[in-house]
């Protein structure tokens, strides 16, 4: 089973709602997420940090957008082991102990770090997904050599 940690944007452009994304990038953001949830792997944390954010921008309650039903799965199923695994992280001065130390990444997102530090703390590898944040773009490099995996769904929204 594969597994990926969802960044929030992915669910936000999969609803269709307050975002710059075209068609293609919404159609790409929701069949993701019904892949994950017919039959991947969510990757949380396992002090709800990147489920509260989820209920932040989404409807916890399924409607009315795909994303919302994302949110709202994820919630259901987020104790059952065999569909979401919950990384212990360690919080410190520069988010988490888990985020690499490497210096390239000194300005990546504060907000996105939860993403790579789970990822990193993971025991499936998963692949983190992202629609339209230009930060993951931005150091995609330095990620990779720090064995951070990431999906682009929406490269026609990423810098050139």
């Amino acid at each position: 089973m594969k597994a990926f940690v969802v960044d929030v944007n992915v669910p936000i452009v999969a609803n269709g709602r307050e975002t710059h994304a075209d068609l293609d990038c919404q159609n790409a953001s929701v069949n993701a997420l019904l892949e994950i949830v017919q039959s991947g792997m969510l990757v949380l944390d396992d002090q709800m940090r990147i489920l509260d954010l989820y209920r932040e921008y989404l409807n916890p309650a399924g409607q009315p957008g795909v994303g919302d039903a994302f949110m709202q799965w994820a919630w259901e199923n987020q104790a059952v082991a065999e569909r979401c695994e919950q990384a212990s992280l360690t919080a410190n001065a520069d988010g988490f102990a888990e985020f690499p130390t490497d210096p390239t990444l000194d300005q990546f997102d504060l907000a996105d770090r939860i993403y790579v530090a789970v990822a990193k703390a993971s025991s499936n590898e998963p692949e983190i997904l992202n629609a339209v944040d230009s930060d993951w773009w931005e150091h995609r490099n330095t990620l990779a050599q720090n064995g951070i995996h990431v999906g682009f769904l929406c490269p026609q929204h990423m810098p050139q």
